[in-house]
């Protein structure tokens, strides 16, 4: 064994992780970038460079010797899901401005909107846990039904139930927020004979 192979069978696995990707930023960093460049703003590109490097970082045992192409691809995953983010985000900005020039007027009196935000709140505190997760995916996050059943890991059918259920009980709670009911603990537990 010569002195230069002792020497890298000394450094510890993080000083050599650490070694391989720094050599691969030197080899490939400017490539990527300008790639990214061709394709999207200069914010964007360094943000999306600093992103592809980190998934190398991530995954160092997966990056070939020959890194470049495998960099290219993995900048090029990034790209395409921020573009589909900011397709999504102009989306919800046209939906968000239909539905307040459909909204009727609103009393935006600071304790109206605490009183409103108070019911809601407490009406999604009287979901039960899974009817909560339900309107949550499909509501919050955005998923459709059959995407919040695959996370839920329940069937379509169960998820539709569950929002069934969530959406009368919380329309409930809000339109008489003093008689909100109370969430039933029992139905949290799974149920042997339905998944709903």
């Amino acid at each position: 064994m010569n002195a230069s192979s002792d020497d890298a069978a000394r450094v510890p696995p993080d000083d050599a992780a650490a070694a391989r990707l720094a050599a691969v930023w030197d080899d490939h960093a400017v490539r990527v970038q300008a790639y990214l460049l061709r394709h999207t703003d200069p914010d964007t590109a360094q943000d999306l460079l600093s992103e592809t490097f980190l998934v190398a970082w991530r995954r160092l045992e997966d990056v070939p010797d020959d890194a470049l192409p495998w960099l290219l691809v993995v900048a090029r995953n990034l790209r395409r899901n921020a573009l589909r983010a900011q397709v999504r985000r102009r989306e919800l900005d046209a939906e968000l401005t239909r539905l307040e020039a459909a909204a009727p007027a609103v009393d935006s009196a600071p304790e109206t909107l605490t009183a409103e935000r108070d019911a809601l709140l407490r009406g999604l505190a009287s979901l039960t846990e899974r009817e909560r997760e339900a309107i949550l995916l499909v509501a919050w996050d955005g998923l459709s039904a059959a995407q919040a059943a695959d996370v839920a890991e329940c069937s379509t059918a169960a998820l539709h139930v569950r929002l069934h259920r969530a959406r009368r009980r919380l329309a409930a709670a809000v339109d008489d927020p003093g008689t909100a009911p109370t969430a039933r603990r029992t139905s949290d537990a799974p149920s042997s004979r339905r998944s709903a």
